[in-house]
């Protein structure tokens, strides 16, 4: 297995919150939390092998690789523990790092994602567009994939939003989204992770998300007792770019009331 170390942004002071992003996206997507969350905690960014500034490698696909390279890029930072988060593959990476590096979990946040994993007909569908990218290039993203990313609300209402995802999802290597769609289809289900977590778990969806529900939501929470569901109005898959100001108010409220007395023993 081949070492990739992730490349990533980070902004802010004191308890570290780890924001992986969305398929076919980068840590650019995370631009808002940079800003916003950057006065409570130090938000950091990577992005996972193969986009934004990442390596790919040459190592066979896998959310548990995934997660074992953001478990090195805390150790390349210093740092022992960290809430760890997600958005839609963002949030797949997360569940594998809360099985592969539970000690390492502080709390855990997962947006616009699901624990089940895909059926047969979603598995051959990501294989249909890994080959369709790796022969035709991003075609097929813009218009297969970006539709969905986004709300009816954003697409009526929020043009620069809608054009600064499709520039994302353009830019998006057609090698790193090959090896995550193969790496997502061949994800296990994650319910029994869920249930054995033993810190705060945040959910968040969007009131417009069709690829990961409301139902897929609550199915995440009630495997957590304790968990707290969070859903954003007028928002789609993409709650974090879609409706920033409403995410991060979620997540502020989260870190200040769950994770408060963890915050005040990092300072």
């Amino acid at each position: 297995m081949a070492c990739v170390q992730l490349y990533m942004r980070s902004a802010g002071r004191g308890l570290p919150v780890v924001l992986l992003h969305a398929f076919p996206l980068s840590s650019a997507m995370w631009l808002a939390q940079r800003e916003g969350l950057a006065t409570s905690c130090r938000v950091i960014t990577p992005d996972l092998r193969g986009f934004g500034g990442s390596r790919l490698g040459e190592d066979e696909p896998s959310v548990e690789l995934m997660a074992d390279d953001v478990a090195r890029l805390l150790d390349s930072e210093g740092i022992d523990r960290a809430v760890v988060g997600g958005l839609s593959m963002g949030g797949y990476v997360t569940m594998a790092f809360c099985r592969r590096h539970p000690d390492r979990v502080l709390g855990v946040i997962l947006a616009d994602t699901k624990a089940t994993p895909d059926p047969e007909p979603a598995r051959d569908n990501r294989e249909r567009i890994a080959q369709a990218v790796l022969s035709e290039g991003s075609e097929v993203l813009l218009t297969e994939v970006l539709p969905a990313l986004i709300g009816p609300t954003t697409k009526e209402r929020r043009a620069m939003v809608f054009g600064r995802v499709k520039g994302l999802v353009q830019s998006a290597p057609p090698g790193a989204v090959a090896w995550a769609q193969r790496a997502m289809a061949a994800r296990p289900d994650s319910f029994d992770t869920l249930a054995a977590l033993k810190v705060p778990l945040l959910v968040v969806v969007g009131e417009e998300d069709e690829l990961a529900t409301v139902a897929d939501a609550e199915a995440m929470r009630q495997a957590v007792p304790e968990a707290r569901l969070e859903i954003i109005p007028k928002a789609g898959h993409l709650t974090a770019v879609e409706q920033p100001e409403a995410f991060n108010a979620a997540v502020t409220e989260f870190l200040k009331t769950e994770l408060a007395g963890a915050a005040r023993t990092r300072e």
